[in-house]
């Protein structure tokens, strides 16, 4: 900002001084702090206008005399919460943090402040919103599956919800879909009724689909080849997966065909069949896993980021 005369700073009083506090995103060459709530920021307008539609419009205009000021820095009052805005600005300074898996609440963070900003969302984000099923650039923990789903569905991110959904199902007991997952710090993720009647539906919906004809192991209900080289082996495998994966709480409608089949003894024929057929029933599947989660169908979910 610039104006024909400096900035007048503004005495502030004893008590304003006693409940401010700095961040640790505090530089002696800042042109401008940030406060949320009691925390005060003191970070460059241009980095901020570099990353910012709203701070790219403030630049430049000339700052009134009566508005309070910090070291000659203008103060820019944010409703939001101190954490958040350090996530955010960590985001921006420190190139190391790129490197770094997220966690969820500077995810949340980004999500929230991009949107109010706005912010140009960096690329990373969009793929990790878009990726949720792999986690690949989050920081795990026991409940993370839990805390994902509750993040996109507050945010309105439903283009990542089925993903996301079915792998908090499909790695989840009912009980622990009710009761929530215990966490190594003492908290326990767990789920709004929103998302849990979401799961849970879905969860018994995948587990009634997965043997029936048509879906990823539905070929193990009903054989339906006849150029079996080794019939009673063959028959023996179709029945042991029929038999184990009926009494299993987990829900592999996304079984990989070559890991799966390996486990069991097939003749070369029916390995094929069977690849074919569950080929087809994780695309099935996929195409059906919106709808399954009471989700709208894939081509009308987006990322609002």
């Amino acid at each position: 900002m610039s104006s024909d005369s400096p900035p007048t700073k503004r005495q502030r009083t004893r008590d304003e001084d006693a409940v401010m506090k700095q961040s640790a995103f505090w530089f002696i060459d800042g042109s401008v702090v940030l406060q949320a709530e009691n925390t005060q920021f003191r970070v460059h307008f241009g980095v901020l206008a570099r990353h910012s539609t709203i701070f790219r419009d403030m630049q430049g205009l000339p700052q009134p005399s009566d508005e309070p000021t910090v070291d000659g820095c203008p103060v820019v009052k944010l409703q939001d919460d101190p954490m958040d805005v350090e996530y955010l600005l960590e985001s921006l300074y420190d190139s190391h943090s790129q490197e770094k898996k997220l966690q969820i609440p500077a995810l949340g963070a980004l999500i929230r402040l991009g949107r109010k900003l706005p912010l140009n969302t960096p690329q990373r984000l969009r793929n990790t919103m878009c990726l949720a099923d792999t986690f690949d650039t989050i920081e795990e923990y026991d409940g993370i599956d839990f805390d994902m789903v509750t993040l996109l569905s507050e945010n309105n991110i439903l283009s990542a919800m089925p993903c996301a959904c079915y792998r908090a199902v499909n790695l989840s007991t009912l009980v622990e879909l009710f009761d929530g997952k215990p966490e190594s710090h003492g908290t326990r993720p767990s789920l709004s009724q929103t998302d849990l009647r979401r799961c849970a539906i879905g969860q018994q919906r995948l587990a009634r689909k997965l043997f029936q004809p048509g879906y990823t192991l539905g070929w193990a209900r009903k054989w339906e080849f006849h150029d079996c080289t080794s019939p009673v082996t063959c028959r023996a495998s179709r029945e042991n997966i029929w038999t184990s994966h009926m009494e299993d709480s987990e829900v592999y409608v996304f079984l990989v065909p070559r890991y799966f089949l390996g486990r069991y003894n097939f003749c070369a024929a029916c390995t094929l069949h069977a690849t074919e057929s569950m080929t087809v029933g994780r695309n099935k599947i996929w195409q059906e896993l919106p709808e399954i989660f009471d989700l709208p169908p894939w081509n009308e979910l987006r990322n609002n980021l």
